[in-house]
């Protein structure tokens, strides 16, 4: 290589370099001016954020004092209304029994005139003393079309209420006859009924009297064939008793004895009874 073509290639060299340090000192100059524009602008955000809560702050104390003032004077504008609104009611109270004091004794002083009231008082009130009235006086002032159409609609009511009145009654008079169809249907029901009732009380009392005596012949039967085998089982054991030597067996002998005398005893007093029952004519 030659020395022109050295010092050519050295100064290419030279101005890539220069160049590639211009491009990273701009770039370096960039960047940083980034930065600063981002500090700015965090700066700005910070002093923006401080002033809107100083604002919000300043804001909310001012409300709560005019808050306060304001039930303050509120307050005081109640305390001062209060004897005032006291002193209207005590007054118109004065003037309201005053002036019922001053019409009593005025009545009490004029019982004609109040008794002239009174009357026209109950007049008006009553509803036909009014409408005649209302008929004498502002009846005269409307016309005849009008007094008869007045009139026309209140026919045309009484008519409805005369058709509305004729169906209830008939409705009624519907409703009465099957509630006396039903009632007599009732009557016969219940007079059957009472017949059936007094039938079967009779046929109760023959059955019940049929049972007692069933019942009382069975009774006697059982009473007197128990008191037979009763009495035989006694003549058995005592025949047993007559084998078995000793006291004991002599004791027992003398009990059995006496049990079984009882117990005929009472068998010719079942039979008695017995007897008496056919003599009444219960067969037995």
């Amino acid at each position: 290589m030659s020395e022109t073509e050295a010092t050519g290639v050295t100064d290419d060299s030279a101005s890539a370099t220069a160049v590639a340090a211009d491009a990273t000192e701009h770039k370096a100059i960039g960047v940083v001016d980034s930065v600063e524009e981002a500090i700015g602008g965090a700066e700005k955000w910070v002093d923006d954020f401080q002033r809107t809560v100083k604002e919000s702050t300043d804001s909310a104390i001012r409300s709560a004092r005019s808050l306060r003032e304001n039930s303050t004077s509120q307050f005081r504008s109640i305390q001062d209304f209060i004897p005032h609104a006291l002193t209207q009611y005590k007054t118109y109270e004065n003037a309201f029994f005053s002036k019922v004091t001053e019409e009593l004794t005025y009545a009490k002083e004029h019982p004609a005139a109040t008794a002239g009231i009174g009357l026209a008082a109950a007049l008006v009130l009553m509803r036909g003393p009014r409408r005649f009235l209302l008929r004498n006086t502002l009846g005269r002032f409307q016309s005849e079309e009008a007094q008869f159409l007045r009139a026309e609609k209140h026919v045309q009511e009484l008519n409805m209420s005369v058709d509305l009145m004729k169906k209830e009654s008939k409705k009624l008079l519907e409703r009465s006859a099957l509630a006396e169809k039903d009632m007599k249907r009732g009557l016969s029901e219940l007079m059957d009924s009472g017949n059936n009732i007094h039938r079967l009380a009779k046929s109760v009392h023959k059955v019940e009297c049929e049972a007692t005596e069933i019942h009382a012949i069975f009774c006697h039967y059982y009473i007197r064939s128990q008191l037979t085998q009763t009495l035989e089982f006694a003549v058995d054991l005592m025949d047993g008793l007559r084998q078995i030597p000793g006291r004991e067996a002599i004791k027992l002998r003398a009990e059995v004895a006496s049990m079984t005398s009882v117990l005929r005893q009472k068998r010719i007093a079942l039979n008695k009874i017995i007897m008496r029952m056919s003599e009444l004519g219960v067969p037995v």
